[in-house]
């Protein structure tokens, strides 16, 4: 198969842990990232249940491990300095601090994944997907740096904003959903002092409120900040700027340490900012292109199961055109049929998530009663799914 060309677009985790696998199994694997590296920055995030199995297959699960948040505990402050709640049990952001889950850093786990890879996977660094054009043979891209390629399938893995779907099955609006809030998250000096530890910081009558969480050895901080939106907030994506100053003016009457957080903002060299979001769509795949992980089906944050879909997603991709001898038609299919009740429910999962989360802003719930009906429903999807053999 190794004369089998497959384009992926992303390198993030959905984009490398695909290539890892396409390439043990025989495939000529190109990476395509607009950045001019791997990505800086980005949440804790977890991996869970059977992507735990896939990091172990793929003999990482050690090292991510190695690389985890390692936290001791969570406590919430109010605005005036006070603390509410302490538990050294769990953490809102990873759950149950005695389960197998490995929380690490989104930028840790993708230099890990793209490690693993070796040096047959080629990576296009700083560049883009200007154009496709399938045709019975193969795929013609056209990319921005005016090279043009044509490669026998091209998979999206891309994120939320996919270039590829766009091009390859229609504008963005057709598949997203709002999920009625928008996420900031950078990096900080731990002005905190926070010692393997998270502070929530909740804003009266907002659902997100703040949270910092000490990482790499209490070195830093990763500093998230949401608030709530009905609908679409208007912002220029590309002037990261101009997502700051929204984000502070949502926070302008808050007090406490959020303040001091949001000072250190203005000069974050890995500041994000979007919207919290799902993509539903009827399929995964048109012709020779295919989506992988938030590209066609973002769970969103509220999920705590994005990475754990893309490893699966990525394992399961690789596998059936393994098992399909290359055949993308069958191999697409198959993706489909066997991931398409883990992904629905994850999915679902988040729409709950949110709204308890809501209800506890609402009724004054503790943020431990909410953390732990979220980690219940979270355990309950993840056992139900188990990975097959390829």
């Amino acid at each position: 198969m190794r004369s089998r060309n497959i384009l992926i677009s992303g390198a993030s985790i959905a984009g490398p842990a695909l290539a890892y696998w396409l390439d043990r199994y025989g495939f000529a694997v190109t990476v395509v990232e607009r950045a001019p590296g791997m990505r800086p920055g980005g949440q804790a995030i977890d991996v869970r249940g059977p992507a735990l199995d896939v990091a172990d297959r793929m003999g990482i699960l050690d090292a991510a491990r190695g690389l985890s948040t390692d936290l001791r505990g969570m406590s919430v402050v109010g605005q005036d300095g006070e603390e509410i709640f302490r538990t050294t049990e769990r953490t809102a952001s990873g759950g149950d601090l005695a389960s197998p889950d490995v929380e690490i850093l989104r930028d840790d786990l993708a230099e890990l994944i793209a490690g693993a890879g070796g040096d047959r996977i080629e990576y296009l660094f700083d560049d883009a997907i200007a154009g496709l054009e399938q045709r019975g043979d193969g795929v013609r891209v056209i990319f921005h740096g005016g090279a043009t390629r044509t490669f026998d399938l091209v998979v999206g893995a891309d994120g939320l904003h996919s270039n590829v779907r766009r091009l390859a099955f229609g504008p963005e609006e057709d598949y997203l959903r709002h999920l009625g809030s928008h996420l900031g998250v950078w990096t900080a000096p731990n002005l905190l002092g926070l010692d393997r530890w998270q502070t929530i910081f909740p804003v009266p009558g907002n659902a997100w409120g703040a949270m910092a969480m000490s990482v790499r050895g209490n070195a830093e901080l990763r500093v998230y900040m949401g608030f709530d939106s009905p609908g679409p907030v208007a912002y220029d994506p590309r002037d990261v700027q101009d997502q700051k100053r929204l984000l502070a003016s949502r926070f302008a009457d808050a007090g406490g340490a959020i303040p001091r957080l949001l000072e250190t903002m203005r000069a974050a060299p890995d500041f994000h900012f979007d919207a919290m979001a799902q993509i539903r769509m009827d399929a995964w795949s048109a012709g020779r292109v295919a989506l992988l992980g938030d590209a066609g089906y973002c769970g969103s944050p509220a999920s705590g199961q994005g990475t754990s879909m893309a490893m699966v997603g990525a394992y399961v991709l690789a596998g059936e055109l393994k098992a399909a001898g290359g055949d993308h038609r069958a191999a697409f299919a198959a993706y489909e049929a066997e991931l398409r009740d883990f992904v629905t429910a994850n999915q679902d999962l988040a729409l709950r998530n949110i709204e308890r989360n809501r209800d506890r802003i609402a009724a004054e719930m503790g943020v431990a009663e909410a953390s732990e009906e979220q980690m219940d429903g979270i355990s309950a999807v993840t056992e139900s799914y188990k990975l097959r053999d390829y």
